[in-house]
Order: structure tokens, then sequence, then C-alpha cells
């Protein structure tokens, strides 16, 4: 059992969506995936932590960059599902590095999700990899380069809709006046 925090970065193909200028979704993990690092989640490594998480009545973390003093939302949803961790959560208009992420995330200059973790339980591949089994999950960050090509913003990688396009595009407007007056 590691003591130290680790980071796993999800890269392209995990979608990063943003709506409402600061509602934000993706998944931060993908199942059976392998990263950069040689490293496979395995479908329900989460579950002993969400649920540890839940009876303590606390929150994942939502972070920029992984940098413990730059919080920068709230994830208000964080699941395991068929394909992988999933977060949904919002991006606080009243903090500016969250305003930034908005921003840069919104003209497609950062949409990778990463996780910060520890792990409980691993095992190796006759390959050298490492199948990560049980995970203490600490925070999400937005990231510029994740692990994981396949953590991003988004909706499984779905292509929006125009209608979902132009409903993005006016959040992402409305946002902009607001903090041009701000």
């Amino acid at each position: 059992m590691q003591t130290i925090l680790e980071t796993k970065f999800c890269g392209p193909g995990s979608d990063l969506a943003v709506s409402d200028g600061v509602v934000i979704s993706g998944y931060a993990s993908v199942f059976g995936a392998c990263d950069q690092g040689g490293d496979i989640v395995q479908a329900g490594a989460y579950a002993a932590s969400l649920a540890q998480l839940a009876r303590d009545g606390r929150q994942v973390k939502m972070l920029w960059q992984h940098d413990p003093a730059q919080p920068i939302g709230v994830w208000d949803e964080v699941r395991e599902d068929g394909h992988g961790l999933f977060v949904k959560g919002r991006l606080l208009e009243g903090v500016a590095r969250a305003r930034e992420a908005a921003a840069l995330v919104a003209a497609g200059a950062i949409d990778g999700l990463s996780i910060g973790y520890r792990t409980k339980q691993a095992v190796k591949t006759d390959k050298g990899q490492r199948v990560l089994t049980e995970l203490e999950l600490w925070e999400v960050s937005v990231v510029t380069f994740p692990m994981l090509a396949s953590a991003r913003v988004g909706q499984k990688g779905d292509t929006p809709d125009d209608a979902h396009l132009r409903e993005i595009a006016a959040a992402f407007e409305a946002a902009r006046a607001v903090m041009a007056g701000a």
C-alpha cells in the first residue's frame, strides 16, 4: 500500500463539456484503459472510497492542475458507471482561477481531467502494467496534460448537436459579459 498521493491524468477522448458557463462534466478515469504510466484502473476501484466519503459527509475536491492551494469549484456528482469515473460539477464564478478555467475550456485550450488518489490495492500484469483495483480518491483536477488520453471534459466522446453547441456558446457569452462587467 502506498502512502503518497498519486495523480493520474486523463486526456483527449474523455470529454470535458461546459454548460451554463460554470457546469463541467466528463470522465476523470476510464476503466480498462492503459495510461501513459502503464496503469489500468479496474471497474469498481473507486467504490469503497466513494462510499467512505459519503459516510463521512465529505466530497472529492475540484482543483486546478492538482494544486491544493487552488480549488476552483465543487464536484456535485462523482460516480462509477460502466465506462469509468464520471464527474459533474461547477466552476465557481466567484473564484478568479475558475473563471479563467471556464474560458480556457470554452476555447478548447484545456480539456483534461486528472485524478489525485492513493493506491490501496494493485496487481502487476505479465507485461509490467499495474492494474489498480482499489483507490482512495482525493481530488479530480482540471488539467492541461492528462495521463489518460481519454479523460476529458464532455459526454462520453459523443459529438454534440448544433442546439447543444448553441447552448454552450450562449452560456459562455453570458459568462463573458458577466466577467467583463466585474
